[in-house]
């Protein structure tokens, strides 16, 4: 195993579980002013806990770190075992379903193109977990896109929810092949990923995020491309990989802004967090961040198996 895939991989997971955090912290209650408290960079207070986002992702690097590659019947298999130990971790409401007929012996091919009257899931779960394959396959940004496709049928085979998965890795795998140039525009990092993204409505909002002016504002970015509030991969990943796209050397402001489009805030900022850790590594964000986010615990304790650590 290459020494160089594997630590690209964890650290595209630190800060993607950074994120996930991070961000789901910022589900605050009605009576408390959100837009003041983030303006203010006022960070919530300890612990931040991390959430599905974070567990799928553990099992997905395990399983690279074992395989190198995405073998479909066992990763299904592993999401499953992983959800059975810890189901109480934020999944959607159809994931639960999908995991669980899994878990009790159905095929994961039949459970999840038959979901959503034969169309599939075309949920942000399979866009959400994925950045450290990308930074897996840092050097090869096609084969993060083929991978990061197989990875997500195995939960949702919708066409959408699988363009938004190839759009976090080869954005993470970009992100990371690239970490010792310098950061390319956000509209010439956009591109690039597309270049990657099969037609859907995630490459189209890709498109149009890559033609905003470079002053648009977060608040303004996230009521053009949505920031995940339908929970799909379409009004999620586009957003999220605008916001990382514009701060790729600094992954506390990335999350700082991606967090203030507020909608499905956890999930974007996973992306996002994952994408630019990919990049950066969490070594410049501050302790007191560090110290209030959950820690990742053994790949292998959460995935089932022996920790695939090389």
């Amino acid at each position: 195993m290459s020494a160089t895939r594997l630590g690209l991989m964890t650290r595209s997971l630190e800060g993607l579980v950074l994120g996930d955090a991070f961000g789901d912290g910022w589900f605050l209650r009605s009576a408390q002013d959100a837009e003041g408290l983030w303006a203010a960079r006022e960070l919530r207070p300890a612990p931040w806990l991390w959430t599905d986002d974070s567990a799928m992702s553990f099992v997905l690097c395990a399983h690279l770190s074992e395989h190198g590659e995405v073998r479909e019947d066992d990763l299904a298999q592993e999401f499953a075992a992983a959800y059975e130990r810890d189901p109480d971790r934020g999944y959607g409401p159809s994931m639960h379903g999908v995991l669980r007929r899994i878990r009790e012996g159905e095929h994961w091919r039949e459970v999840t193109t038959g979901a959503f009257g034969g169309q599939g899931s075309h949920g942000n779960g399979a866009a959400m977990r994925v950045a450290p394959l990308g930074a897996w396959f840092y050097d090869r940004p096609a084969l993060a896109a083929a991978q990061a496709w197989l990875s997500a049928l195995t939960t949702h085979a919708h066409r959408e929810a699988v363009a938004g998965a190839v759009a976090v890795a080869v954005a993470a795998s970009l992100a990371a092949g690239g970490a010792e140039e310098e950061a390319p525009p956000r509209a010439d990092f956009l591109r690039q990923v597309m270049r990657y993204v099969p037609e859907s409505e995630v490459r189209s909002r890709l498109r149009v995020a890559a033609d905003f002016p470079s002053r648009t504002s977060v608040r303004h970015a996230a009521s053009v491309l949505g920031t995940g509030t339908l929970l799909s991969a379409q009004d999620t990943v586009p957003f999220a990989l605008w916001s990382a796209a514009g701060h790729l050397d600094d992954l506390t402001e990335a999350l700082w802004q991606t967090v203030g489009g507020w909608g499905d805030r956890d999930t974007t900022c996973a992306i996002a967090g994952g994408v630019v850790a990919a990049r950066t590594g969490t070594g410049a964000v501050p302790g007191a961040w560090r110290e209030a986010c959950e820690e990742i615990p053994p790949w292998g304790d959460v995935r089932g198996g022996r920790r695939g650590d090389g």
